[in-house]
C-alpha cells in the first residue's frame, strides 16, 4: 500500500482516484470544488482542504487539472503541493494536458525540492480510466517511472516512455491538435453529405468503418446523426486549450501548421458562440448550419 495523494476529480480524475482506492492504496483526494470528493470519501479516500494537505507525508502525488494556471495554483500556490510536506523524495506526477513550456519549468521547480518528477500525460477516455486500461504518455527518468509503475497501474495498462522531462506533453499536444483536424474535417464532410442528400444513417456506418475512420471520427459522426452534444465526453474549451499549446510548440520549433491553425479557429468560434462547456461534437452541427 502506497500513500497517494490525488489532485483534481474531473471527468478523468475521478476514475482514475477511484481505482487507486480500489487497489487498496491510502488516497487523499482534493478538488477545486470540495462537493466532488464525497464519493471518494464514501469509496474509503480522505479528503483534504488544499493540494499541500493533500500531499504531507504522500509518497506519490498525482495531479489532473485543466491548465497550465490550475497546474501551476495546485504546485506552487500558497497552499500548493510544494508548500507542504511530502515524502522524502516523493514522486510528482502531472498527468493534466498542459504547455511543454510549463510542463518543463513545473519539472525544475519540483526537482529542486529533492522530488522526482514524470511528465505523465494520458490517453484512454473516461471509460479507460474507469476500466484501467490508460495509456500513459511519459516524459522523465526510467528509474522514476518504474519506481511509479506499480502505483500507475491501478488504472493504466500499459506506457509509452519518450524521453525527458516535456516529451510525453509534446506527443499528448500533437494528438490532441490532430484531434482539431480530425473534428472539423469530420464537420466538412458531414455538412456536404447532408447538402447533396446522402442518408446520414448510411454515412455514420461508413465514416465508422472506413479508411478515414477513427475513435474519434465514430464518435463524431455517431453523435452528429443522434443530434446528441449534451453527454459530455471532451468539451470544445479543452479541445482549443490542447490546440492552442499545440500550436504554441510547433511556433516554438518553427514548424508551420496551416491545416492546423485553421482547425483552432473551428474550434474559437465556437468558443465565441458559448459553445465552450459542450461536447466538441458540436462544432459539426455549428459548421453544418453556417
Amino acid at each position: 500500500m502506497t500513500k497517494v495523494a490525488f489532485l483534481g476529480l474531473g471527468t478523468m480524475g475521478r476514475e482514475m482516484a477511484l481505482n487507486l482506492v480500489m487497489a487498496g492504496h491510502d488516497v487523499t483526494v482534493w478538488n477545486r470544488t470540495p462537493a466532488k470528493t464525497a464519493d471518494l470519501v464514501d469509496a474509503g479516500a480522505a479528503a483534504a482542504l488544499s493540494p499541500a494537505e493533500a500531499a504531507d507525508g504522500a509518497e506519490v502525488i498525482i495531479s489532473i487539472v485543466g491548465d497550465d494556471p490550475a497546474s501551476r495554483e495546485v504546485w506552487l500556490g500558497k497552499a500548493g503541493v510544494l508548500n507542504g510536506q511530502p515524502a522524502p523524495d516523493a514522486i510528482a506526477v502531472e498527468s493534466s494536458t498542459l504547455s511543454r513550456g510549463w510542463m518543463g519549468s513545473l519539472g525544475h521547480e519540483v526537482e529542486t525540492k529533492g522530488l522526482r518528477f514524470l511528465d505523465c500525460p494520458v490517453t484512454g477516455g473516461p471509460d479507460g480510466a474507469r476500466e484501467k486500461r490508460l495509456t500513459l504518455l511519459v516524459g522523465g527518468e526510467q528509474k522514476t517511472l518504474e519506481a511509479a509503475w506499480p502505483v500507475l497501474q491501478a488504472y493504466a495498462e500499459r506506457y509509452i516512455h519518450f524521453g525527458e522531462i516535456g516529451t510525453g506533453t509534446a506527443y499528448k499536444l500533437i494528438v490532441n491538435t490532430i484531434g482539431a483536424a480530425q473534428a472539423t474535417a469530420a464537420a466538412e464532410g458531414l455538412a456536404i453529405a447532408d447538402k447533396v442528400g446522402l442518408p446520414m444513417d448510411k454515412v455514420v456506418e461508413a465514416l465508422s468503418s472506413g479508411a478515414v475512420a477513427s475513435p474519434l471520427t465514430a464518435d463524431l459522426v455517431k453523435r452528429v446523426a443522434e443530434d446528441d452534444h449534451d453527454d459530455v465526453y471532451f468539451t470544445t474549451r479543452w479541445r482549443h486549450k490542447d490546440a492552442s499549446y499545440g500550436l504554441r510548440m510547433a511556433v516554438e520549433v518553427g514548424q508551420a501548421t496551416p491545416t492546423l491553425d485553421a482547425a483552432k479557429e473551428v474550434f474559437t468560434k465556437a468558443l465565441t458562440r458559448g459553445l465552450a462547456d459542450i461536447n466538441e461534437s458540436i462544432v459539426c452541427k455549428m459548421v453544418k448550419d453556417g
